[in-house]
This record gives structure tokens, sequence and C-alpha cells, in this order.
């Protein structure tokens, strides 16, 4: 056998693995170039079943499709069978001689008339065999069956090298989809609407609207105060989508700079301006086939609402500095805790931009008019917290409770959330007394710092504050201080009278 045409045809046989992606077809190619070059009329890749221990044929040269499904063996069984089983390489000269030899696929019918003679070698992953690669060929008394045999073993080694390649590969691929598919679960199960704590009727109203508008592709305004929870809102209509496994990307347009909001939004190109050293990509195209969250929309400026309203409209743009028009699907969800109907009377929101975000507003309302949810979301965060800081803390004390009912909660959930976890932090037993709560929450009667005066003698005493500033402004002077405080001399010096009030001693 000649050394360096098998050494070309190795290089040929690597070329062909590392070039072909599907694994059987390479394969296949594989086989025929041995067909070409060592005079091969047969040949079979064979496969074992790890879970059955059936052999099968994988790929064949030279065998019809009915002839390869006949073939199957046990382990043991066979030639193919025997070296699968020991692992160990079978050559024979002559397989007419050899009662070993099964013919299984019934393709070597004319044995008489042309001997053929058969190596067979084992495909091993690590120390596993996983299957066998035999060649036959025509008798050849001066044809150097061991050569051959060994050359076969090279070449069922690389088989095996990128079988576990691709094995690798393809596991590694299932594994990432798996992630990615618990990840999903995860995401939509955190964003899940029950989720979203609240039972009070408000709340319930906005249950039901998250419902209608998630499945569409609707642009959705999530209004109201800070810290209601509107990104949580926004989240949990991307998640219960239909766009729920392509992108989500969000941008808070109040806390980014007015020149760099529109290279934010729509990127920009390299030296468009500068310190732009390279192209960026904006937030649109980041989330084109999914949904992008514009929270605080009503602190984007004019110039860049014009761009804004154009996407929106004709779903494309320009990058900063480029002049390529740019296709995107984008689902807007927006959201905003300003006054847009009076920001746009005064003429800083575009009424057409506000006419077409405003499609399917959706109005989260404060924590103090839905104050049925205060303990239900105290509750909550009470487990939340406990757990975060493995503490055991069960339950409020009574005059906790009052507390948190009576405070009036201006941060809303978000001031909530954080009042709870500060008091997770300082309770050291199982319950959260009303000293674990801020300072803030301390009510007059709770702090014993109610005003022990009625509202009229704290109007009286205000009142004969101010007559007693402006006498002492103009020098006693009773006309000139009635008209400081806008009254007349007559009303005036009936209160002088009334509160006792000398003017002789401020001349």
């Amino acid at each position: 056998m000649n050394k360096p045409d098998d050494i070309t045809l190795l290089y040929q046989i690597t070329q062909i693995l590392n070039k072909e992606p599907d694994l059987k077809q390479s394969l296949y190619n594989i086989l025929e170039l041995l067909s070409k070059s060592h005079n091969m009329v047969r040949g079979t890749i064979t496969i074992l079943n790890p879970f059955n221990d059936e052999i099968s044929i994988e790929v064949a040269h030279g065998i019809s499709k009915s002839a390869r499904e006949k073939g199957k063996y046990k382990i043991g069984e066979g030639i193919t069978g025997q070296v699968i089983g020991s692992g160990k390489a079978v050559t024979i000269p002559k397989i007419s001689k050899d009662i070993r030899f099964l013919n299984r696929t019934a393709t070597r019918k004319s044995l008489k008339k042309q001997e053929v003679s058969f190596i067979c070698v084992p495909i091993k992953k690590e120390k596993q065999v996983i299957g066998a690669l035999s060649v036959d060929r025509p008798y050849d008394e001066s044809y150097l069956l061991g050569e051959g045999e060994k050359f076969l073993s090279v070449v069922a080694a690389m088989i095996a090298t990128q079988t576990i390649h691709l094995e690798r590969a393809r596991l590694e691929k299932e594994k990432l989809k798996a992630e990615n598919d618990r990840l999903q679960a995860e995401l939509k199960k955190k964003y899940r609407m029950k989720h979203i704590i609240g039972n009070s009727n408000k709340m319930r109203e906005v249950y039901q609207m998250i419902s209608q508008v998630a499945s569409s592709i609707t642009t959705v305004l999530i209004r109201g105060e800070s810290g209601t929870g509107k990104e949580l809102v926004a989240n949990s209509i991307h998640y219960n989508s239909q766009r729920k496994k392509s992108p989500f990307v969000k941008i808070n347009c109040a806390a980014i700079p007015t020149n760099l909001i529109e290279s934010e939004l729509f990127g920009h190109e390299k030296g468009a301006f500068t310190g732009a050293l390279h192209q960026k990509t904006g937030k649109f195209e980041m989330a084109n086939k999914g949904s992008l969250f514009l929270d605080e929309i009503g602190s984007i400026e004019p110039e860049v609402q014009t761009k804004l309203l154009r996407v929106l409209q004709e779903k494309e743009f320009e990058r900063v500095g480029g002049n390529k028009t740019i296709k995107v699907d984008v689902r807007i969800i927006a959201a905003t805790n300003r006054n847009l109907e009076n920001a746009v009377t005064e003429g800083h929101f575009r009424n057409d931009l506000y006419y077409r975000i405003n499609v399917f507003p959706i109005y989260l309302p404060p924590l103090r008019e839905r104050r049925t949810d205060v303990l239900v979301l105290a509750d909550f965060f009470l487990e939340k917290y406990t757990r975060a800081n493995n503490k055991k803390i069960l339950r409020f004390s009574t005059p906790s409770i009052d507390m948190l009912m009576a405070y009036h909660w201006p941060g809303n959930v978000r001031e909530l959330e954080n009042c709870i976890e500060r008091a997770v932090l300082l309770c050291e037993d199982k319950t959260i007394h009303s000293f674990h709560l801020p300072p803030t929450l301390q009510t007059g009667e709770g702090s014993n710092t109610l005003p022990d005066v009625s509202l009229a003698q704290a109007v009286a005493q205000l009142e004969k504050e101010m007559m007693i500033d402006s006498l002492k402004h103009t020098r006693g002077n009773i006309s000139q201080a009635a008209k400081t405080l806008k009254t007349t001399v007559r009303k005036f010096s009936y209160k002088i009278n009334k509160y006792d009030i000398d003017p002789g001693q401020y001349h």
C-alpha cells in the first residue's frame, strides 16, 4: 500500500469531516472516497443503539435501501456484532470460508465467481464502542489486509472524533435550548398577572385590561404615579403576549440626557458626532420582532418626539448620521407619571404623538386609593425579605398594622417595599413591631404629638401674629398696617381690641 497516497486520503477525509456540517452526508462522502481509492465494492457504517443493544446500518455504499434495512444485528452476532462486542478489529481474507459471516443483507450472492475480503474495525468514542466501519473488496493475494485494517482504524478514529464533537455540539445546543426554555418559563411565571399583588376592585380592573391587551400588538400607555408598578405591568404584558420569546428592551427616557436620547433610541453611525467612535445599534433595532418599553415617555423633547412619531407610524427610521432606512417591527409599551393632556395644552408634548401612544391606556391607582391592598402587599414583601435574609419573621404586631393602614404612602408600592425591607433588617424576633417601621409612618396620635389647641385658636394666634408684624413694619400706623394686610381700618381696629394689641408700643 502506498503510504503517501494514504496520507493524502486521510487529509481528504479530514476536509470532508470539517467542511460538511451534516455528519450523515460526511459519512456517505467518506465511503464514496474509499470506494474510488481502495477498490471498495461495498462499505457500511453501523451504529449501536445503547437502549436496546441493536446494531443497524447507518450509512452504506453499494447496498440498496432494502438491504440496509435487513442489516440488523445483536451484540456478538455475526462478525459486525463480534467487533462491536469485543472492540477488536476482524480481517477475513475470504468471507466464503468463514462460518461467522451471516450475509444478512444478501448482497454477496456471487461469492463463488468473485471472492471477497472483509475488514471490520470498531468505532470508539473514548473507550466505548459506538459502532463499526466495514469494507468489502475483491480478494487480492498481494493486498496487505493488516495494512488495510490499520488504515481503516485511523479512519474510524477520525469518524469517532467528529461524532464526539457533533454530539457535544448537539448536547450543548439542546442544553442551551432547555436553559432558554427554562428562563422563558421563569420569566412568564414571574410576570404572570397573579404576581402583581392586589385584590382591590381597582386592581382587578387592571388585571382585566392586561388580559385583554396582552395577546394583541396594540400600543399600550401605562399611567400612574411613580412607584405604582408600571414596569411590572409592562413586563406582564410582554411575557403574556405572542412576542414573549422575542426581545423585551427597556429604556428610561427621563434618565438619559436630551442630547443622547435620540442616539439611544435609533442608534448612530461612526463619526456622526464627537465621540461616536463606533456604529451603535439603537433600542428600536434591538427590540425588533419584540417589545420596547419607553418609561417616562413624557420627558422626551419635542425634536425627538417627531422622529418617534415616524417610527410608530411608518415602522422605519435612520440612525443618527446615517442615510440607510431601517425597517423594524416593534410593539410599543409606554409609561408616564405626567399629565400628558396638560403637556399637550402647554405645547411640551405633540398632540399627534399623544393620540398615537394613547391607544390603550391602563391607569394604575396609587396605594392610597387601594388601602385594602396594603396588608396584602406588606405580607408579600415580608415573606420575600425574610427569605432573602434567612430570618423567621411570622407576622406584624397590631400597632404596626395600624401604622401601615393609617399612612398615606406618597411613594406608593415602592415606598411600602422599602419600608418592609428596612423593618425586616431591624427585627430580631418573630414579629414586626411599630418601632421597626420608619419615623415617617408615626402619626400624631401614635407619637403623642397631636396639637392641644383647636383650629379656631390656631387661626386666631396666626392672625394676631400677622397684625403685630404689620404694625411693627408701619411703626404703629393702623391705616398703613390695615392696607398691608389688605383689610379695612374698621376691621383692623376691631381685632386690635379683640386681641388686646397696643399699637402705641410699635411707634
